[in-house]
């Protein structure tokens, strides 16, 4: 991967164009996993969270992490195995299931009190928790607060009206403590409908607080976070290119809570 300072030099734009208005519904989503269009999915743990796993773990072993829109991601096995306490929320069923016997894992199934139709997949071993239901009926009186949270493919596959509400459920559920590594893309938003949809560094800064040092720090709640920009590197595949892009940049940051009096 390109490092920081070989990505080429993309002016952002503040301006998400017509994806502003895009809505992608839960029966589309669903409809992904039913028809096998999941090029989200990772068959390996991600490079990010591997070259960033110290970050997130910031010294500290038994962690809760948090995996939103989680699917079927391999890294939340991957991360049980080392003694955390993983907690997805996904709303397809089947791809809960999958991650089960993909993994060989046996698990029960229980109704989820105070959300109607809501179901949670827990592991018999006890580390592992996957909601099947909408993110926003999530709740940190339903799933607690959390001391890490990955966020790979879940802010850039929201629809754009909902982060605001997105952000504030994020905060909501993040321990004061909390390391939150998030990766969003940039490319040219007037070439793309998403999902993934275009989230430029302005949209992060708007959603979860102005923190970079030198200026003025905005509370959302009493809540503010800062956030420092880890890495951007060049992901442009052939993918991307049959979407009519011609650059595809992945950038990772690391949120952190600051109280606001």
């Amino acid at each position: 991967m390109d490092s920081f300072t070989d990505v080429p030099r993309i002016k952002e734009s503040s301006d998400i164009g017509q994806q502003q208005c895009r809505v992608v519904t839960e029966e589309e989503w669903l409809q992904k996993w039913q028809m096998r269009n999941i090029g989200f999915h990772k068959e390996q743990v991600h490079w990010i969270l591997r070259k960033y796993l110290d970050v997130l773990l910031n010294g500290r072993s038994g962690l809760r992490i948090f995996f939103p829109l989680c699917g079927k991601a391999v890294e939340m096995k991957w991360l049980a195995d080392m003694g955390h306490c993983v907690v997805g929320v996904e709303l397809s069923e089947c791809a809960l299931k999958e991650f089960f016997t993909e993994h060989n894992l046996s698990y029960s199934e229980e109704p989820v009190p105070g959300i109607s139709g809501a179901k949670v997949f827990k592991s018999t071993s006890g580390n592992i928790s996957l909601y099947c239901c909408s993110i926003y009926d999530l709740s940190s009186t339903i799933a607690g607060r959390f001391d890490g949270i990955w966020d790979r493919g879940s802010l850039v596959a929201i629809n754009p009206c909902d982060r605001e509400r997105y952000a504030n459920l994020m905060l909501s559920l993040m321990e004061g403590s909390c390391c939150y590594l998030l990766v969003s893309v940039l490319y040219d938003p007037n070439k793309h409908k998403g999902p993934p949809f275009y989230v430029p560094d302005s949209e992060i800064k708007s959603l979860f607080g102005l923190l970079i040092s030198g200026e003025n720090i905005t509370s959302l709640k009493g809540k503010v976070c800062e956030i420092k920009c880890l890495e951007k590197v060049d992901d442009f595949s052939d993918q991307h290119k049959a979407w009519g892009l011609d650059y595809f940049l992945e950038v990772t940051y690391l949120l952190t809570l600051k109280s606001v009096p």
